[in-house]
Parts: C-alpha cells; structure tokens; sequence
C-alpha cells in the first residue's frame, strides 16, 4: 500500500518516479503546494479508499505523516 500511496503523490505532483519517498517532507517539493495537498488527500480517499479527517490532514507537513494518519505507518 505504501507504494500505491507514493505512486498516487507522484502522479498528482507530476514529479519523476523515485522523487518521493517515505522521507519526503511536503515543503522539500515545490510542486506541493495547498492545492496539490488537498488533491493528494482527496484522491487517497477516491482511488485507494483511504479517509484522513480534515482537521488530521491540513496537519500534515511529511509522506511519513500522511502514512500514519492513513493507518499504513
């Protein structure tokens, strides 16, 4: 699932394959702005199914924060 997650923050960032890891931290990225973290969250409940409450998810600064709050972590 963790892989799936990665893959999914890739695709909606448009970043090369590899860019994100369990490590990447949100304000590493330029293309993860507030928009592209809303998506992210949106799209994580869309395709994978995966609900993070609101006041949980405009928290979130880090792959490995969205991981546990996801319950994956």
């Amino acid at each position: 699932m963790t892989e799936k997650i990665l893959a999914l923050i890739e695709e909606i960032l448009k970043v090369p394959e590899g860019t994100i890891t369990i490590d990447t931290e949100a304000c590493d990225i330029e293309e993860w702005d507030s928009l592209a973290h809303v998506m992210i969250i949106g799209e994580l409940e869309d395709k994978l199914g995966i609900s993070i409450p609101l006041d949980e998810a405009v928290e979130i600064t880090s792959v490995r924060e969205l991981l546990e709050k996801a319950g994956i972590q």
